[in-house]
């Protein structure tokens, strides 16, 4: 077995080689960002930057659960007529169910207990749960046509975060933080904001690794914004100490880590000195971005009244347009409780409401800023729901199991056409008759409005150039770009 020093050594080349394939290529993508007014960040930026991107920023909102598509975008009001009836054999198509139907005697369909309207210069069908996102229908662009193999959650959610639905590999956020690097220096390129709720309480956990950087260096991953103390663990100073010692401290460890670093060569070692800089600027850039002291009451206003309370969704929102301004390259705020398997015509409606003005509020708010012709917003969940009832059905209430064979997304922003369908869904709305988007596709449609080639932009890991989109030929969407 070889010596510690053999070990090093070994490791070093590896990193050297690793380095000077690909250092040509990124001096010169560098020229490129600057000119384009992007900071690489001391990114690995490969051959990502293909074209010149729409986006600058990207904000996702991801409503964790899967919303029920059929109950608030996909209207099937001729589905009215079937309530209670078998659905046919041929429309379910032998698809694999969870264990929670797939016992099942029967699967009676449960037709939408809320009403549509069309609304907005496109006529878009919107549910009367989503009475303010249904003011914004000529904003945004609508794909109903969604689809991903995953049938539980933890697969799923993993899947539409990592490319995989295995844990391990990096997020989107990681991602676009490699390639892009952020154009803020005193806040992470990658920030998390996670929301509470009001429907079903039981919620799917969620876990850090869904905005992990997986096998890219760890100053990649996404920083989680508390709603309670300080918004990052540990940012202010314990007490006692001045700030002069923090930063006198601070030399002293980045001193320690370049000896460690040059006897070791693990790259790691810089991020370790790239977080703890980030962290000591972040304790005053923070706080400023967590001040809503200075926003005009019209704005709060618009928002509605959960923006006065830290960790509602309203709240994240207003905090993710400020994280724009300030040139954070990807915020992602999630709000869980979407899981309706029970309840439906109670907890839905309050997960709605959790997010409806708030949602209408932050577009409209990028709009008036002139922010959202270059920021990038998604609306969207793992997967759907199912026609039919989870267990017995009845007009008073039921519930909906999981359903990746069809489900809605929203875009807007960064070059998105406004006020259009995507894709369709069967009478029943249980399969795609038109214009199917995988994961992928969506996946590879953000990066692309952020000037990613995402074939191009991979890492070696065990022996394989892994990217976000994975193997299988992804597509962007181009049919809803302008």
């Amino acid at each position: 077995m070889k010596d510690f020093n053999d070990y090093v050594k070994v490791e070093t080349r590896r990193q050297f080689f690793g380095k000077t394939a690909a250092g040509l290529g990124t001096a010169a993508l560098g020229s490129l960002f600057q000119k384009s007014g992007f900071a690489a960040g001391g990114a690995p930026l490969q051959k990502a930057f293909h074209h010149a991107p729409k986006a600058k920023r990207a904000i996702y909102l991801f409503m964790s659960g899967a919303p029920s598509q059929l109950d608030m975008w996909d209207y099937k009001p001729q589905l009215q007529e079937h309530f209670d009836k078998d659905l046919p054999d041929s429309v379910r198509n032998g698809q694999r169910l969870t264990g929670m139907t797939s016992g099942q005697a029967r699967f009676p369909i449960a037709p939408s207990p809320f009403e549509f309207q069309q609304h907005g210069q496109c006529g878009r069908w919107v549910s009367e749960l989503l009475p303010h996102t249904a003011k914004m229908v000529d904003d945004i662009a609508v794909i109903k046509s969604m689809w991903t193999e995953a049938i539980n959650h933890d697969p799923a959610i993993t899947y539409i975060q990592t490319g995989n639905q295995i844990p391990g590999n990096p997020s989107l956020g990681a991602w676009l933080s490699y390639g892009l690097g952020s154009s803020n220096e005193n806040l992470p390129s990658f920030v998390v904001l996670n929301s509470s709720w009001t429907g079903r309480q039981n919620a799917q956990a969620l876990y850090q690794r869904l905005w992990g950087s997986g096998f890219l260096p760890s100053k990649h991953q996404g920083v989680a914004l508390r709603s309670k103390g300080d918004p990052v663990l540990y940012l202010s100073d314990p007490d006692g100490i001045a700030r002069s010692t923090r930063r006198a401290m601070l030399d002293g460890l980045a001193d320690l880590n370049e000896l460690h670093y040059s006897s070791v060569g693990d790259a790691e070692t810089h991020a370790r000195i790239a977080q703890y800089e980030m962290a000591f600027r972040m304790q005053a850039s923070v706080p400023e971005l967590t001040d809503m002291s200075n926003e005009p009451q019209h704005i709060l206003d618009m928002y509605g009244p959960d923006v006065h309370k830290p960790g509602t969704f309203a709240y994240n929102c207003l905090m993710a347009r400020k994280m724009a301004e300030k040139g954070v390259l990807f915020s992602q705020i999630f709000h869980r409780g979407w899981d309706q398997h029970n309840q439906l015509k109670g907890d839905l409606p309050k997960q709605c409401k959790d997010i409806d003005q708030a949602c209408y509020a932050l577009v409209q708010d990028l709009k008036m800023r002139g922010l959202l012709d270059d920021t990038l917003v998604i609306w969207g969940g793992e997967f759907g729901r199912t026609v039919y009832s989870q267990g017995n059905l009845s007009s008073e209430g039921y519930g909906r199991d999981h359903h990746p064979r069809c489900f809605s997304t929203w875009m807007t922003g960064a070059g998105v056409k406004p006020g259009i369908i995507y894709g369709d869904t069967d009478d029943f709305c249980y399969n795609i008759t038109e214009n199917p988007v995988h994961i992928r596709d969506l996946n590879a449609t953000i990066m692309h409005q952020l000037g990613i080639n995402h074939d191009a932009l991979s890492v070696k890991h065990q022996g394989l150039d892994v990217r976000l989109t994975g193997v299988e030929k992804a597509y962007v969407v181009k049919d809803i770009l302008s």
